[in-house]
């Protein structure tokens, strides 16, 4: 169980902030920190190097924060609709996966990669769920999935009817209210 020590380019989750040194698995600085450029090793060329860099960084970390923050405030509250085949007890036959909420959400205007997409497991039932998008390290957004058999069942679970009233309704029932 190797550890390397690695100076942070950017924040990162659950690691630390930009500029501090952190000691890791091998495995994880090879495999995921530095290939995406978010660490440098922790040698003496890399300390100065990245001590005359730092104010340069700070900034362009600071200015694509801001870029984000705009981002996020246009597209809060944003609702997608995934439509999927599920069984009568509401599982659905597969899941849903972050390739899938990206897609969505590329669909509904904002541009994002799966690996922003924050999911700790596949969604596997119908019903709104809330999943976290990370446009950058520090700034994220929550965004409302709507999984459904059809878009009429959609746009009940959006209205927020139960499942109940909503499977009687997809039956072909009218309340006698509507009637």
């Amino acid at each position: 169980m190797a550890h390397v020590e690695l100076i942070l380019l950017e924040r990162v989750e659950n690691l630390g902030q930009m500029g501090e040194v952190v000691k890791v698995r091998a495995g994880y600085a090879r495999n995921y920190l530095l290939p995406r450029k978010k660490a440098l090793r922790a040698t003496k060329e890399n300390l100065e190097r990245f001590e005359k860099q730092r104010a340069e960084l700070e900034a362009q970390n600071l200015k694509r924060r801001e870029e984000a923050e705009r981002v996020a405030e246009r597209v809060a509250g944003l609702s997608v609709v995934i439509l999927r085949q599920a069984g009568e007890t509401g599982n659905l036959y597969g899941s849903v996966s972050a390739r899938d909420i990206a897609e969505a959400c590329s669909a509904a205007g904002l541009s994002i990669h799966r690996s922003q997409v924050m999911l700790d497991h596949p969604i596997k039932t119908v019903g709104l769920h809330e999943v976290r998008i990370a446009l950058h390290p520090e700034v994220s957004i929550t965004v409302t999935v709507n999984v459904a058999r059809t878009a009429e069942e959609a746009e009940k679970q959006a209205r927020g009817e139960q499942g109940g009233q909503a499977a009687a309704e997809a039956a072909g029932e009218q309340p006698a209210a509507e009637a």
